[in-house]
């Protein structure tokens, strides 16, 4: 004999999916809050914990516990990841054979690329396109998200007023070297509402968002100010000087977003939260 769960459907707990604690998945951790990507899983005396690096590169530790973070705005269940077998095409797979997108969010099979929606996401430079198009583009899809480059951030007041953004038109931005004090703060300061969101990175140009060992050198060389950074890179690695040419280097290095550091991981996700979570939302 057993009683039965008299709980009413609406008052039960829905079981959390299990997500692989995979290094570099962006995570938020229910309790505080505290969002940041995965840099080691391991066991302790207490259990096993993970440790997650905020865009400050900040450490910070957490035990596994059930639906203890947050994944995309829903709650999951971290364990720790198993050995990944490459599939026979060179995509990544979990352990229960999905395909993952390059972003390392679960690809939908079949899915068509959805009607775009009113809301945008603006980008700083065709380089920042080019490299959100090859981590995000299978995830911006399935959204409707149109992600739109600017030449530049000095007149991005106007722009925004341009554009107008509503609740059901958001508009998220994406700035390159974005830190107190700099000429690209004091523009994003001009520019508010709930209905835009600027974020940024703290790297002088979206290269150096691409870890050093995707590109197998030990670290991003230091341009001295006053020297176009870009030509003071290739100059210092012995690249080609055509900066075009670095670029697809820099590029060509990027398979998933293991290999991107997490201040551009963590902008990225908050924009495409901002643009599809809302009012306009289905």
């Amino acid at each position: 004999p057993y009683r039965p769960d008299l709980t009413p459907p609406w008052k039960r707990d829905t079981p959390a999916p299990e997500v692989p604690a995979e290094h570099g998945l962006v995570v938020e951790e229910v309790g505080t809050g505290y969002c940041g990507a995965v840099v080691r899983c391991e066991k302790t005396a207490e259990g096993f914990t993970v440790t997650l690096e905020d865009r400050f590169g900040k450490h910070r530790v957490f035990p596994l516990t059930p639906r203890g973070f947050l994944l995309e705005g829903r709650p999951v269940t971290l364990v720790r990841p198993r050995p990944e077998r490459p599939a026979a095409t060179g995509q990544r797979t979990t352990p229960g054979g999905r395909r993952l997108t390059a972003s390392g969010s679960l690809a939908v099979p079949g899915a068509r690329a959805r009607v775009a929606r009113a809301g945008r996401i603006y980008v700083e430079g065709r380089h920042d396109a080019e490299l959100v198009e090859k981590v995000w583009g299978d995830d911006l899809r399935v959204e409707g998200v149109v992600v739109e480059y600017l030449e530049g951030v000095d007149d991005l007041p106007a722009i925004v007023r341009e554009f107008g953004p509503t609740p059901d038109a958001r508009l998220g931005v994406l700035v390159d070297h974005l830190v107190p004090g700099s000429k690209e703060s004091r523009i994003a300061a001009q520019v508010g509402g709930e209905d835009v969101l600027v974020v940024g990175h703290p790297f002088v140009d979206v290269w150096e968002a691409v870890k050093p060992a995707a590109l197998g050198i030990p670290a991003w060389p230091t341009v001295p100010r006053g020297q176009d950074w870009k030509t003071g890179v290739c100059r210092a690695l012995g690249w080609e000087q055509s900066t075009g040419a670095a670029w697809r280097r820099v590029l060509g290095a990027v398979s998933s977003y293991r290999d991107l550091r997490p201040e551009l991981l963590g902008a990225v996700e908050r924009l495409i939260d901002h643009v599809t979570v809302g009012p306009g939302a289905p």
